[in-house]
């Protein structure tokens, strides 16, 4: 699969059949996060790979009633919980570096998460990146030790229905020129109307 196509048909699959995911499958899905680009290379996730059922339940109950997500977390043969360290990231000689403060973490996860989640759909995979369950609980449930944030959750399995893709934005209501108020416009394939200036 191409990279464009694979960015551009990734879904967040939320219902899987029974078939397991191998251990060496599950591997390259975390090769691909382990070459994510990071801050100064800090490499700053970790994995916890959740298989037991239990402990899949105990996630689930972190979980508010009616969230999808709880289904999808307790039916996919794995469940991988992506952690970040802290004072790594966004850190210049021991010293928070941007205005950022610890937060920068998040988002050398977020990346490690996307590549992840693209390297299951290249596989032939389904996954759904989650974030409304109860963190700290679901932390103490996984043993993540202080320092270590638990951040996301990623049911990853074969799918068994793939959702069609939601709609999306225009370029021109998120894509700016030189500055914030003025729309990036490309030509005709935007739907947006701008007048000249």
């Amino acid at each position: 699969m191409e990279a464009l196509q694979c960015l551009m048909t990734r879904r967040s699959v939320r219902k899987f059949t029974e078939q397991p995911v191998d251990n060496e499958v599950l591997r390259q899905i975390i090769e691909a996060g382990r070459y994510a680009p990071s801050w100064a290379n800090t490499q700053c996730w970790e994995l916890v790979v959740v298989r037991d059922q239990e402990v899949k339940e105990k996630l689930v109950a972190t979980m508010p009633e009616g969230n999808p997500a709880r289904k999808a977390t307790l039916q996919a043969p794995v469940v991988l919980a992506i952690l970040g360290k802290h004072q790594l990231s966004g850190f210049y000689k021991g010293q928070a570096a941007t205005n950022k403060g610890d937060n920068w973490y998040m988002y050398d996860v977020g990346l490690a998460t996307e590549n992840m989640a693209l390297a299951a759909h290249a596989l032939g995979l389904g996954s759904v990146i989650l974030g409304l369950f109860d963190a700290e609980a679901a932390g103490q449930v996984l043993g993540v030790p202080a320092g270590v944030s638990l951040v996301a959750l990623m049911p990853i399995g074969y799918p068994a229905k793939v959702p069609a893709a939601p709609p999306r934005k225009p370029l021109c209501e998120f894509v700016f020129l030189n500055r914030y108020e003025k729309p990036w416009v490309t030509g005709e394939h935007d739907v947006c109307f701008v007048e000249d200036q």
